[in-house]
């Protein structure tokens, strides 16, 4: 079993890392910015080790440091949280080298995966449905022939990319040969790496992930499905588990078949593999190599503890759960509290006045912040998350709103509005009838002359 893990990451997560270390009886080692030296976790972990200035890549993303600050500690595992160096194959491989066990998957499955070229092979491979698209690196020589196979339209992506960074919409081929040049500049901008591929472009459909386990000795299990399509630019807002309204045999394919691709890879650890869904069909686009924000939701349905799970499987305790085991009880939804203007979005760092938490059955809070807390400018706006659970979708619902209703958030501009006023309030929402494009074509536009007449 893990005796001492260092936590390279902040934030909630670093939180949610402690309790579960906690938990366990594992010792715990929090590192912390010039920046975040208030932050709520620092107060209960064993050590604490300030690595660098408020800038994440001078110290959250400061490999060396991180190193050293495990070194000097004694720790003997790093739990790289979301977010941060959590899907960093170099990282992960220096952990290893210098004689620390990395609490994730093995470096080379962190690799194969955040190349989307090389997942979607793999992943052909492994039996798990793919979008339509080119199998190899798109360039300007062979970019003509790619479309004319895929068909229009189409989209250009960065091989090593996420977030929506760099993403080319083609409908003509006129533009193509434009597009994925100036996409290859963004892939070089933002990722170091100018690799693009290309796949049919689809026009409605839901994102639909699925969370799994496994030992890396080739037992894996799955914990249901999730639906994130609330999206804004392409990150999520509002995330549900299980996925409604999905028919059953497709969903009990789809789960089947991230599970045999786990087995396959040997797969170690936690992750979720991410799907488009349209016509009631499934097309794998990545698979994330680490917890996700959304993990709670799965929890409040299984209650299966993730982060735990990955302390005894990296302790060497394997996986302990049967898939017969795993039961999904009733409906979860995980509302994204972030410090951020709802009328444009812009970050709104600056000091917590007053801040009550909700209650009552089935309402979970993840947050760090607390009032007299100050918020600093250098990190994600993300600053909490509200969970709510009940026996079904139309009761977490209602749960949900209520808790929004209570929360009291003052000093900073947040979000909430979003959540409580139009999405939860909006009848496609209610009835299921959403797609990723669905929030910033319908609800956004609502927003801010909402937000004016109530202020």
């Amino acid at each position: 079993m893990l005796q001492k893990v260092l936590i390279a990451n902040r934030g909630e997560i670093a939180l949610r890392i402690t309790r579960a270390c906690k938990t366990l009886g594992i010792k715990t080692v929090g590192i912390y910015s010039d920046a975040d030296k208030d932050l709520m976790h620092l107060r209960f972990v064993d050590e604490a080790v300030c690595i660098g200035p408020g800038a994440s890549s001078e110290s959250y993303l400061n490999i060396p440091a991180i190193i050293t600050a495990a070194e000097i500690t004694g720790a003997d595992a790093i739990h790289p949280g979301y977010g941060f160096l959590s899907e960093n194959a170099e990282f992960a491989e220096i952990v290893e080298s210098s004689g620390f066990i990395f609490i994730g998957p093995r470096p080379e499955h962190i690799r194969l995966m955040g190349n989307k070229v090389s997942a979607i092979t793999a992943m052909r491979k492994a039996g798990v449905p793919t979008v339509p698209g080119s199998a190899h690196a798109v360039t300007t020589s062979n970019a003509l022939a790619e479309a004319k196979e895929i068909g229009f339209p189409l989209i250009i992506k960065a091989a090593s990319g996420g977030g929506g960074r760099g993403m080319r919409i083609v409908e003509r081929v006129d533009t193509l040969l434009e597009s994925v040049q100036a996409a290859q500049r963004d892939a070089e901008m933002w990722f170091s790496d100018d690799t693009v591929y290309m796949e049919r472009f689809l026009q409605k459909p839901r994102h639909v992930e699925v969370q799994v386990l496994a030992d890396g000795n080739g037992h894996a299990i799955h914990l249901f499905d999730r639906d994130c399509s609330l999206q804004r630019r392409h990150q999520k807002v509002l995330e549900e588990a299980p996925a409604p309204g999905l028919p059953e045999q497709a969903r009990a394919d789809i789960l089947e078949a991230c599970v045999n691709a786990c087995k396959l890879m040997q797969y170690r650890g936690a992750g979720t593999f991410e799907f488009l869904f349209e016509d009631d069909e499934f097309f794998f686009i990545e698979m994330n190599t680490r917890v996700q924000v959304e993990h709670p939701v799965t929890e409040m349905v299984t209650g299966i503890d993730i982060i735990e799970q990955q302390l005894l499987i990296a302790g060497g305790l394997g996986l302990n759960i049967q898939q017969s085991d795993v039961q999904c009880h009733g409906h979860a939804m995980e509302c994204r509290i972030n410090a951020e203007d709802p009328t444009n979005f812009m970050p709104s760092p600056g000091k917590i006045e007053h801040f009550y938490t909700p209650g009552g059955a089935g309402i979970r809070l993840d947050s760090h912040i607390y009032e007299g807390y100050s918020i600093p400018p250098y990190y994600d706006s993300m600053i909490a998350k509200l969970i709510a659970h009940g026996k079904d979708r139309k009761t977490c619902i209602a749960r949900m709103k209520q808790a929004l209703e209570e929360i009291i958030l003052t000093g900073i501009k947040t979000n909430i509005p979003l959540h409580k006023d139009l999405i939860l309030e909006d009848k496609n929402f209610c009835s299921q009838a959403m797609d990723i494009h669905y929030l910033e074509k319908h609800l956004l536009q609502k927003l801010e002359g909402h937000v004016k007449e109530n202020a």
